[in-house]
């Protein structure tokens, strides 16, 4: 039997690994949650270790559940929550400092001071970000500056990375201190033009070259997996940053495709082509993937808190016990009755960019009970990615006639029936709706030879449900236009000098 395929899936609360045969279908899946880490309201972190610890864990598990030999496995690709930022020591691998999540806050100001010093539009033209909080360039400084760390990275004694880096330099032979273009794309210091590291904004962060890894390709061969961890070889032949991994999953390889994925937070990226494509509606620039050193660019828009407001009724508000219960609980009553809740907890992102928003609840009447504010907060994350579609339509100058959707929420049908409603679109959800998983196997067999070019690919990819929109047209512009109302609530609600 075989050949099969192992994708690491690093997520914001989980890691997990899924094995796959040749044709895409899954054999066994296994994933670990890890602790979220707040140190002060905004702040968000994470345990370096615990990263690396539940994705070993969930390889080896995944390996002797399935009951496959790792002989079998022909490659490993990586797919990794993006902008999460970790320093450690080259020689010993310790982290310095805990990683400092995309979600976290903390850097806003320094963020401004980029602003201040004028680089804003020369962030926007050669990184294709906007400035934010969100990238990794401030976070790194900050780690700098807060561990007095300048001198020991100047020295080569340190490795910057997103998890991909950190993961791969800790399970590949050899230890090699890479990341991939997508990843390099979303750290603020990359300029995805010349597909290099950016002086201009190095030296505004007083970053040095010494610290920052190696940019290959998305699909390639890096390395062979340490054979301590499995007891043999395996190449691992793919890297990419979990949105840009799912829009190859998606097969939305020709230009004007778009995929929207439903996780911690909400990604819709679409597929511009082999040139980069600048947004005139708050949407980033990025590159897509990389293979044989050509980049496909992207647009892309990020919704901070989707599925992760579903944790909060869950784990803080205490509303739900399971997430699966949100559907029915939902479905329980015929309207929001009004209730609008923005779940902006760490600031808005595309298209508003605001750094200081805060999560909101409006239209609270005596009547409001638990099925209205879970209700309203499913809708929340449908309208907010309304958001980023039609920005992304103003921007291509087209309605979009489809969405391809995926993550766990994408199996939510209320969800998903009120995200066709709300944006008067087909949506569209694959057999597999692992696709960031998925996306990484893809690269991984692509690199491999398993699969000879993208139309290989395009043919293993299938459709599992198809969604019309129902709503009536005045009140889809009625509820848009009451969850816009509430966004402007929601609106700088932190003082930027506090």
């Amino acid at each position: 039997m075989g050949p099969y395929i192992i994708a690491l899936d690093q997520g914001t609360t989980s890691s997990r690994a899924v094995l796959f045969d040749a044709q895409a279908r899954i054999i066994a899946m296994k994933s670990y949650e890890f602790e979220q880490i707040y140190p002060q309201p905004g702040w968000v972190e994470h345990d370096p270790k615990a990263i690396l610890d539940s994705q070993l864990d969930s390889l080896k598990e995944v390996v002797r559940m399935s009951g496959v030999q790792p002989e079998q496995i022909a490659a490993i690709g990586i797919t990794n929550q993006r902008e999460t930022t970790i320093v450690w020591d080259r020689k010993t691998g310790m982290p310095v400092y805990n990683a400092i999540v995309w979600q976290c806050r903390r850097t806003a100001g320094l963020v401004q001071q980029l602003c201040d010093q004028g680089l804003e539009s020369h962030i926007r033209e050669v990184t294709g970000l906007v400035p934010d909080a969100y990238f990794s360039g401030t976070k790194l400084k900050w780690i700098l500056d807060h561990e007095n760390l300048y001198e020991r990275a100047k020295n080569g004694e340190l490795c910057f990375g997103t998890v991909d880096s950190y993961l791969t330099w800790n399970i590949v032979k050899g230890r090699p201190h890479v990341t991939d273009a997508t990843n390099a794309a979303r750290t603020m210091l990359f300029d995805i033009h010349k597909n290099d590291w950016d002086d201009t904004m190095l030296e505004a962060l007083d970053i040095p070259r010494a610290i920052l890894p190696r940019v290959v390709d998305s699909s390639g061969v890096i390395g062979m997996l340490d054979p301590t961890i499995l007891g043999c070889e395996i190449p691992v032949a793919a890297i990419a940053g979990d949105q840009h991994s799912a829009l190859f999953g998606q097969g939305c390889f020709r230009p004007g495709m778009m995929k929207n994925t439903y996780g911690t937070g909400c990604f819709l990226l679409m597929n511009t082509g082999d040139k980069p494509s600048r947004s005139a509606n708050g949407l980033i620039t990025t590159i897509g993937w990389r293979i044989g050193g050509k980049c496909t660019y992207a647009l892309e828009g990020s919704v901070f808190i989707g599925g992760a407001v579903v944790q909060w009724l869950r784990d803080e508000m205490h509303l739900i016990t399971r997430a699966s219960e949100t559907e029915t609980v939902a479905a329980s009553i015929s309207s929001n009755g009004g209730v609008y809740l923005v779940p902006t907890f760490t600031g808005l992102g595309a298209p508003y960019w605001d750094m200081y928003s805060r999560g909101t609840i409006v239209g609270l009447t005596r009547g409001t009970g638990r099925a209205h504010i879970v209700r309203a907060a499913l809708e929340s994350i449908a309208f907010q990615s309304a958001d980023l579609v039609e920005a992304m339509a103003h921007d291509c100058g087209a309605v979009p006639k489809e969405l391809r959707v995926d993550g766990g929420a994408s199996a939510n049908q209320f969800l998903m029936q009120f995200q066709a409603d709300i944006l008067n679109c087909r949506v569209i959800r694959p057999a597999v709706i692992e696709t960031t998983a998925l996306g990484a196997a893809l690269m991984a067999g692509l690199a491999v030879g398993l699969y000879k070019d993208m139309n290989d690919i395009q043919k293993i990819w299938q459709k599992d449900l198809e969604l019309e929109p129902l709503m009536k047209e005045e009140d889809r512009l009625r509820e848009l236009a009451g969850w816009h109302k509430a966004v402007q609530r929601s609106m700088k609600w932190i003082d930027p000098e506090m």
